[in-house]
């Protein structure tokens, strides 16, 4: 087990039966290398103790370097993370609650969409109706044309409203994109702050280290400082240019809104006053036909009476037409000279002569008054059938479509507030 040099020598028998010394010089030169490399040897384990233990305070001092400068980096990552969190944050709740003024602001562009047909389809119905006018009513008159005017202006407004809706449709998936991309990043960043803060928060003495090998050759990174932050500033500016053009364009639609519920309204006033002016005028008609069919109703009812008492002139004058002609006839029965042309008989012929020309003038008068009877009568007709006229014209104007009219929807159902 000792080492070669320290072996004993085989101590062979010389034939004289002696054993070989050393002299006592090698003894001392033997004792003083031994010394020498003792010496020697605990120099250099003395030097080499000196070294190893600066080497292991340098250890020390490095690792302790590299460990605090990697947690100052690592925690100056976190610092990043939850700043870029924190506008990330901000940036977001902006764009739900810009999102949700939108998502409002597109459902009142829907109810008033929805609002429009109800007025469409009223002007539509009181076109129709009127359609159903009789006579010389059927006139293209003032309400006819603002009606149209209405179907027109609603159309328009009803199209204006079509596009901004499928204007704000689309900008609603700008915003949906751009707070998916927000939400997405900030998830990242979650994810990102809790592993750099859990790497941040290990030390020598915690628990959970464990040895990777080769983990520090695997690169798996796919940005750098630069490009990660222009990558969250990215998406920020995008959404804020997405909040801008959706602010924007609620402020159009707002605008839009009232614009086309002022325009239909004055429209719709407009037409109600047409329909009230052109009611009013039916109805003075209608006072003034009813005034002349009494009239004329009246004048019937005299020239009845006057034909019913020249009739009755006309029998008795017949009768005393008989009376003078009877007379005539049985005095030509008269004898001989008795056949005197006397006063009597010139007077008896005066009579029957002015009796025939007054029989012609009472005549004259009958013929003349049951003429003007058949004029009054188909007059009493005409004003009759045009009254009939006009009492549909009104029932058609005041109550069908003036009824119809008073549900149309208020100015604050059509800027759909409710």
């Amino acid at each position: 087990g000792l080492p070669p040099t320290k072996i004993v020598p085989f101590i062979s028998e010389r034939p004289n039966g002696v054993f070989s010394r050393h002299s006592l010089d090698d003894w001392h030169r033997s004792n003083m290398t031994n010394y020498k490399e003792s010496e020697t040897t605990r120099h250099n384990a003395e030097r080499l103790r000196a070294d190893l233990t600066r080497t292991i305070k340098d250890v020390y001092q490095q690792a302790k370097r590299t460990q605090g400068e990697s947690t100052k980096n690592l925690g100056e990552r976190v610092n990043d993370i939850e700043y870029w969190k924190s506008e990330l944050c901000i940036e977001l709740d902006a764009m739900i609650r810009e999102t949700n003024s939108l998502t409002d602001m597109q459902k009142r562009l829907e109810r008033a969409l929805a609002d429009t047909e109800g007025p469409f389809q009223v002007a539509h119905k009181c076109l129709l109706n009127r359609e159903k006018r009789m006579g010389i009513d059927l006139v293209n008159d003032d309400v006819e044309k603002q009606l149209i005017t209405e179907i027109k202006t609603i159309r328009s407004c009803r199209e204006r409203l079509q596009q901004c809706l499928d204007t704000v449709n689309c900008q609603l998936m700008c915003n949906k994109e751009a707070r998916q991309e927000l939400e997405k990043d900030l998830a990242d960043k979650q994810m990102g702050h809790h592993i750099d803060s859990k790497c941040y928060q290990l030390k020598n003495t915690s628990r959970g280290i464990h040895y990777y090998k080769g983990v520090e050759r695997v690169d798996a990174t796919v940005s750098v400082p630069e490009t990660w932050a222009r990558f969250t500033d990215n998406n920020i500016f995008r959404s804020q240019s997405a909040r801008a053009a959706s602010a924007k364009l609620r402020a159009s639609t707002e605008s839009l809104l009232m614009g086309t519920a002022d325009e239909m309204w004055r429209q719709f006033s407009k037409v109600n006053d047409a329909f009230t002016s052109r009611i009013t005028e039916t109805a003075n008609a209608k006072s003034k036909i009813q005034t002349h069919l009494a009239k004329t109703r009246q004048e019937i009812f005299q020239i009845e009476t006057k034909i019913q008492v020249i009739q009755k002139t006309i029998r008795d004058k017949e009768v005393q037409l008989k009376v003078a002609q009877t007379r005539l006839d049985e005095r030509t029965r008269r004898p001989n000279v008795e056949l005197c042309r006397d006063a009597a008989q010139i007077r008896l012929v005066q009579e029957v002569n002015e009796i025939n020309e007054t029989l012609r003038n009472l005549h004259q008068c009958l013929r003349a008054s049951e003429d003007m009877l058949q004029m009054l009568v188909r007059s009493k007709g005409v004003l009759e059938h045009d009254l009939v006229v006009k009492n549909n014209s009104l029932f058609i104007d005041q109550e069908r479509c003036m009824g119809m009219r008073k549900s149309y929807p208020s100015t604050v159902q059509i800027l759909g507030y409710v």
